[in-house]
């Protein structure tokens, strides 16, 4: 029997575990490691979920304790089990996990991918921020349109009681306060249930499909991350992002994904018109067969109102900006084209948000919507409020007043997906003939 760690962010290695190790007895699984998401650190994955190998659960530790943990419980195998991080990075974490003794693996697709009844549809990206989100939804109104039942099920954030997020049914915004949601899950959850798309979400995604398959003719997998989906896709959309030409290559699992897409979708084009032939030629040369589409992000106020000289606060979504790698999302954008004074938020930060600005340091003009606990929900308003801005502009895709208090008023800059060249209907609609 092998002693294993699986290095996660509460999410990819959950299901990682599921997939092989649950029930597997030539594998003995002594531990989870967390980076990336706050408060998961110290808490176990419950013996409810784990099965019954497992009959105390498995403990939840801090990655930066690696080699330590490889030395005490005499580790076989490092698993590495989570997204949206440079090949550099994640061969350094070979190189430690080496350096104690232990082999270093990636699981497959074949081993995690599980096989639906039903055809999927996901959509992936190469990097967090590029723009699945207005993709997943442009394409399940296609399908509505033309007449299929869809259920979205979503990449997992099982940030609270992993037992009761087992499997997540969300089909109204009630469901959301119900479950009490992040703001990270809201902002995913929140635009397919207000276009009347039932959202599954959860830890155990083998539970997740069954009931999904039920009430479905055609899923959609919302990916998270640049992670692979999770479902055994039968048509592949992944996004590229024009403002970061050569990530497609450079990231994990991101270019597995490129390699893979039957269509590769090259977003934010007018902003870097130059480096969208950069990612063409990528593409040519190490999946020639995918189809190519092009898109813009446009951006559009839920007022008009004249922002020139107003003192503004920017808020963004959080992991686009944090461990995503962007400076500023489509607040920030539209907020420097309004030809706004966009303040400082760092010398009015508080608490967990400081230290995400100390970690973060290429973040100096955007507040990440930092909000995995209450906490934090209430360190992100102090932080708004603090600013004493005029106006708060929000390129998240959640109404931010619903869920913390906000003292100052807050211009919400949705965005949607518009076709360059190529067509996301045709391409559906040919699948589905």
């Amino acid at each position: 029997m092998k002693k294993v760690l699986i290095l996660g962010a509460a999410g990819r290695d959950f299901h990682n575990f599921n997939m092989f190790f649950r029930d597997n007895k030539d594998y003995q699984v002594i531990g989870f490691t967390a980076t990336q998401i706050p408060n998961i650190t110290g808490r176990k994955y419950p013996k409810e979920l784990a099965g019954k190998l497992y009959p105390k659960g498995i403990p939840i530790f801090d990655e930066k304790d690696m080699e330590k943990l490889i030395e005490k419980y005499d580790i076989d195998e490092v698993y590495f089990s989570y997204s949206d991080v440079s090949h550099e990075y994640v061969m350094h974490l070979a190189s430690r996990a080496q350096s104690k003794g232990a082999s270093f693996v990636l699981l497959g697709p074949r081993e995690t991918m599980l096989k639906s009844s039903k055809k999927i549809i996901a959509v992936t990206a190469v990097r967090t921020g590029c723009g699945k989100s207005p993709l997943s939804q442009a394409i399940t109104k296609i399908l509505v349109k033309n007449k299929k039942k869809v259920a979205v099920i979503r990449h997992p954030m099982p940030y609270g009681d992993l037992i009761k997020q087992k499997v997540q049914r969300f089909a109204t915004l009630k469901d959301l306060d119900k479950q009490k949601c992040t703001i990270e899950e809201r902002e995913e959850y929140e635009p397919h249930i207000n276009n009347g798309i039932v959202v599954y979400a959860g830890v155990d995604y083998a539970e997740i499909l069954k009931q999904a398959e039920k009430e479905a003719d055609i899923i959609l997998w919302d990916g998270g991350n640049n992670d692979l989906s999770f479902i055994k896709p039968d048509l592949l959309f992944v996004v590229t992002d024009a403002l970061r030409p050569g990530h497609e290559l450079w990231y994990y699992p991101g270019e597995s994904n490129f390699r893979s897409a039957d269509v590769v979708v090259i977003n934010k084009v007018s902003e870097n018109p130059t480096d969208v032939e950069r990612i063409m030629k990528n593409a040519a040369h190490v999946n020639p067969k995918a189809k190519i589409i092009e898109t813009d992000m446009i951006l559009t106020p839920s007022k008009n109102i004249n922002i020139y000289g107003k003192k503004v606060i920017v808020v963004e979504d959080g992991p686009t900006v944090t461990h995503g790698g962007m400076k500023f999302g489509a607040g920030f954008e539209y907020a420097a084209r309004g030809g706004a004074e966009i303040l400082d938020p760092r010398p009015h930060a508080v608490g967990s948000l400081k230290q995400i600005y100390s970690k973060y340091d290429h973040l100096a003009e955007v507040v990440p919507a930092m909000g995995y606990y209450g906490k934090q929900m209430e360190e992100l308003s102090k932080t708004i409020n603090n600013s004493k801005a005029e106006l708060v502009v929000s390129g998240t895709p959640v109404d931010i007043t619903k869920i913390i208090h906000v003292k100052i008023p807050v211009l919400h800059i949705k965005y949607t997906m518009e076709e360059r060249s190529g067509s996301v209907e045709k391409t559906i609609e040919a699948f589905l003939k």
